[in-house]
């Protein structure tokens, strides 16, 4: 379509410099050159992929949604986008040298398109050849022969109902949303975050590794007993296992190297050995046996065998129900062996849930008649030797189910020497089978196969995990080669950890190993849907249907359950990894957002408790000080926000506040609402919220953050900021805003506090950071640190890389020397003063601090009311003893001192003129409320001349402490001008070395001495 402007004749050309135009037309372009477009449409764009994507396709331009600046902004007022919209409408527009770099990969033509696979042969055929492995013809007989067909069944099906349910969880999570390589590791961590996600990658990761020794091994086993029966031996049948296994590995490492596309070809090849493996079994099945095959144990079908091996007879140390359940369980675990190479699938989301609930179906159905028909066709214990056959004398102590059919295996029977049945033949399946080749033939592709994909699996999975760079010292193996990405460092560590695992040359030990650790990951598959569900977040939306969160909760349990169950130590072990794994990336902390259903649970969680708060009443024994800390930017004023830190954190509230002055442009909005202030909060470990308003004046700003901050009960009651040490200097009307700030908390209830640094509190100077000059500043605002201790940090996002602000230190931030801490309790305000000193000395950082309480008094008195005190102070188990009264804090000043006060506010004295009338001088008050009168100083002349005295009293008292806290006086407002309120904080603060914390509850009692 083509672009217009509206009828009412606003030309949009102001735009074409841009390059905005040809992004969001269908099929036209205007013209760059049109002074504008006719018609009544709009830049309104309509529904498109590009616009949700986030990859490009070869040969044509991606499209760029139009941005809400482009489409309600005035272009002849304002024809450029401010900043904030740069990335997003620009991202069409490149510079030169990108122009040209695009120009130069469209010369070399597209990529070459790596391998894709579709869910038959990528997924189904891949699942059923990791399922069919060496259990199925090495064990599967054995295993039917300890638990009974019976048991058998059950174990069969009780882990195809732990894989089935399994299945459906993976299918729920990779069909809620685009997947990419990393298989069994993507789906976790995308859905429960990079803590549990990380942790089980890497143990899952592990275990495939493994899984390739554990069906090399059962290759070698076959190979050696087929030497040993053709008398061949290399040196000993375990190390001639072992000899086998590592060239057999050392073989299929060299297929995986030669990519994905003679991978799969192989694969193909060993599905169709299996599938004439299995028909040429049930042939030899229906076969009626020879004297050979008699001999030893095989009679065809028989209902009696049928019946007495349909009960178990376990023996040896691992005969129990579960002892087979782990031995037979890993040949289940194969159902992931298509969601292992998720990057390598057309469409994932089709090809994981349709290949990998048909390959359970059939290896399921194809394992119930294996063991069936195994256990009606052979018996338990058979001699092999042709000899044996019933004689008439020999009848009577005839023991065994061979007895009915003409042979007598009295004798192995008793002395448990029996070398065939299938309780002591392994390769029973080939002696039942038509031609046994064959069935060798498939024992070779089922375990070469389930090695293969286990070889391509573990690679794949660490590969994505390193990239994702979780953990320290693997991202050298998550280095891709080729179209394809081929791991092929992580190839070589598979193979050695497989290597290293085919030395044990045992079976039935390595089986179990790797049982707990895929039963892990099954559980956490399964929590991930749960939780994901559970947790009602909008964005899980998965397409596959057919999955319920309770079963998903269920698969979850009965893994766990099995794996005490199976090996309750290797299950403590396997725990243990995940949890240290999961400290270890909690602690750390990586920069990843991959919006999990963790974060969705920790919002439904708060809202649910926030929502709870408002149920229940305040009350002052749960009374916590929630400060609003007017910091401007964060990094501006670092000791305000640690200072806030150091009694809020992991207490109660904090939220630092910015207000942006100005009209409400994107650049202003995007100044206050900007991310890099979080992140520098998050990266100086201080727990608290940020919130940045655009307002006209300051004033206005922080009554808008002290009305709208906060949510339900968690809202601010205290308002911290900056003592304003440039009130002389800047405008009369900024001074004047700053008291009203004071007033205003005041009226609404705010406590409020003022901190005042001899040193200055503002280093926006040295970081060039947007600062408000109306919280604090002026020429003699001096850093809080040297240039020295600042340490410049660069954060990396998806997209771009930022500068974030400088670190600095400050005195908040160090651990206190032995000193004081002042309280000055001049006038009681409910108990914030006394409160907020304690909170402090909580902290380890102030825990060697004294604090020192200071009251005035009568020096008549004086004992007395000390007592007085102290005994108030104990009922609040503050654990404050040293109480000093002052009985001369209410004297009067030095007369030095009166007169730099008096110098201080000649600027703001409003001088009487006999000559006017007597109202002027009100009327020039009211229009500059900051100005003083003679009858204002004359008014508050008892309180300046104590703030005189005060800061004597301080200087003489508390020049060494670490910290003085001073109850804040309060002026009444249209009685005492603003200037005159910030020259009693001013001269009462001023020439201390140690901070001065100003401080003024709201009146109401914050302690109390009563338990209810």
């Amino acid at each position: 379509m083509e672009l217009p402007v509206v009828s009412e004749g606003i030309h949009l050309s102001a735009f074409n410099h841009l390059g905005y135009y040809h992004h969001y037309g269908d099929e036209k372009e205007a013209s760059p050159g049109s002074d504008g477009l006719t018609g009544y449409e709009t830049l309104d764009a309509p529904p498109h992929y590009d616009f949700y994507a986030n990859t490009e396709v070869w040969g044509r331009r991606r499209r760029f949604r139009p941005s809400l600046y482009q489409l309600h902004a005035d272009p002849e007022e304002d024809s450029s986008p401010p900043p904030l919209y740069e990335e997003t409408a620009a991202r069409g527009d490149s510079s030169e040298g990108e122009e040209e770099k695009k120009q130069e990969e469209e010369e070399k033509g597209p990529l070459p398109e790596p391998t894709r696979f579709g869910w038959v042969q990528g997924v189904m055929i891949r699942c059923m050849l990791n399922i069919w492995g060496v259990i199925l013809y090495l064990r599967l007989p054995w295993i039917t022969a300890q638990a009974g067909i019976g048991l058998t069944w059950v174990i069969i099906l009780l882990s195809s109902c732990i894989t089935g349910i399994t299945g459906l969880s993976t299918s729920a999570i990779a069909t809620n949303g685009k997947v990419k390589g990393g298989g069994t590791y993507f789906l976790i961590s995308r859905s429960l975050g990079p803590e549990l996600g990380g942790s089980i990658g890497l143990i899952f990761a592990f275990a495939n590794a493994v899984a390739v020794a554990m069906h090399t091994v059962g290759f070698a086993e076959t190979v050696q007993v087929l030497m040993h029966e053709n008398g061949a031996a290399i040196v000993d049948p375990i190390n001639d296992i072992r000899i086998i296994g590592v060239i057999t590995v050392t073989f299929l490492l060299a297929i995986s190297l030669a990519g994905m596309e003679w991978e799969s070809k192989a694969q193909v090849l060993f599905f169709l050995v299996i599938m004439v493996s299995f028909a040429n079994y049930i042939v030899g099945t229906i076969i009626p046996a020879s004297t050979q095959k008699q001999a030893q144990g095989f009679f065809s079908y028989k209902a009696d065998i049928f019946v007495a091996n349909f009960v178990p007879e376990f023996r040896g140390p691992e005969g129990s129900f579960f002892g087979m359940f782990s031995i037979f369980f890993p040949s289940a675990t194969g159902i992931l062996a298509g969601a292992n190479i998720s990057g390598d699938l057309k469409d994932p989301t089709v090809a994981i849930p349709k290949g990998t609930l048909m390959a359970i179906f059939w290896t399921t159905l194809s394992y119930l008649i294996i063991a069936a028909t195994i256990g009606a066709c052979v018996v338990r214990d058979a001699s092999g030797l042709l000899n044996d056959t019933l004689s008439s004398s020999s009848s009577d102590g005839c023991v065994g189910l061979a007895c009915h059919h003409g042979w007598d295996f009295t004798d192995c029977i008793n002395n448990n020497t029996c070398t065939y049945g299938i309780s002591n033949y392994y390769q029973t399946m080939s002696l039942v089978s038509g031609f046994a080749p064959l069935v060798t033939a498939g024992i070779f592709g089922a375990t070469l196969s389930s090695a293969l994909a286990c070889l391509v699996s573990a690679p794949k999975v660490f590969q994505c995990l390193c990239k994702d760079n979780l953990y320290p010292l693997i991202g050298v193996f998550g280095k891709g080669y080729g179209k394809n990405e081929e791991p092929l460092r992580g190839y070589l560590l598979t193979y050695v950890i497989a290597v290293c695992f085919i030395l044990i040359a045992e079976l039935n030990t390595i089986a179990p190993i790797i049982s707990n650790f895929f039963l892990c990951s099954y559980a956490l598959i399964n929590f991930s849907c749960f939780h994901a569900s559970i947790t009602n977040s909008p964005g899980w939306r998965p397409s596959f249907r057919y999955y319920n969160k309770w079963t998903s909760l269920l698969g979850a349990v009965v893994s766990v359950v099995i794996m005490f169950l199976l090996t309750w130590w290797a299950a403590l072990i396997a725990i243990g990894i995940v949890l240290f794994l999961l400290g270890y990336t909690l602690y750390k902390k990586p920069a990843v957002n991959w919006g999990s259903s963790m974060q969705a649970g920790s919002y439904n969680m708060a809202l649910n408790y926030c929502v709870g708060l408002n149920q229940v009443e305040d009350h002052i024994k749960n009374y916590r000080p929630q400060c609003l800390v007017l910091t401007g930017p964060p990094s501006s004023r670092p000791a305000l926000v640690d200072f806030a830190s150091s009694f809020t954190k992991s207490l109660s509230l904090m939220m630092c506040g910015n207000v942006v002055t100005g009209g409400p442009s994107p650049s202003s909005v995007e100044t206050a609402s900007s991310n890099n202030h979080v992140t520098w909060l998050n990266r100086r470990k201080v727990k608290s919220f940020y919130r940045g308003v655009v307002a006209t004046d300051l004033r206005c700003g922080a009554h808008i953050l002290m009305q709208g901050a906060g949510l339900g009960r968690i809202r601010p009651n205290v308002l911290l900021m900056g003592f304003k040490k440039d009130w002389c200097r800047d405008t009369p009307q900024a001074a004047h805003n700053y008291t009203e700030i004071l007033h205003d908390a005041f009226d609404l209830q705010y406590g409020v506090c003022v901190l005042r640094m001899k040193e200055g509190l503002d280093i926006s100077h040295l970081s060039q950071s947007h600062v408000n000059p109306g919280f604090e500043g002026g020429p003699e605002s001096v850093n809080t640190v040297s240039a020295s201790t600042l340490v410049q940090t660069v954060t990396t996002t998806d997209h771009v890389t930022v500068a974030t602000e400088p670190q600095p230190c400050t005195v908040f931030q160090s651990k206190q020397e032995k000193k004081t801490i002042d309280v000055y309790w001049l006038s009681d305000d409910g108990g914030l003063t006394l409160l907020l000193p304690y909170l402090l000395t909580r902290r380890k950082r102030w825990s060697r601090c004294t604090v020192r309480v200071f009251v005035g008094g009568d020096l008549d008195r004086k004992e007395q009311q000390r007592e007085e005190v102290l005994a108030l102070i104990k009922k609040f188990r503050l654990g404050f003893h040293d109480i000093i009264v002052l009985p001369d804090i209410y004297g009067k000043p030095q007369p030095e001192h009166v007169h730099q006060f008096e110098n201080m506010l000649g600027p703001f004295r409003l001088e009487s003129n006999p000559k006017e009338g007597s109202d002027s001088g009100p009327e020039r008050a009211q229009e500059q409320p900051w100005m003083i009168t003679d009858q204002d100083m004359e008014r508050n002349r008892a309180k300046s001349l104590h703030q005189i005295r005060l800061n004597e009293v301080l200087q003489d008292y508390s020049r060494e402490a670490a910290l003085i806290v001073v109850t804040m006086p309060v002026g009444r407002r249209g009685v005492c001008p603003s200037a005159l309120y910030l020259a009693w904080l001013d001269f009462l603060s001023h020439d201390l070395r140690p901070p001065v914390l100003l401080v003024r509850g709201n009146q109401e009692n914050v302690l109390t001495f009563y338990c209810q």
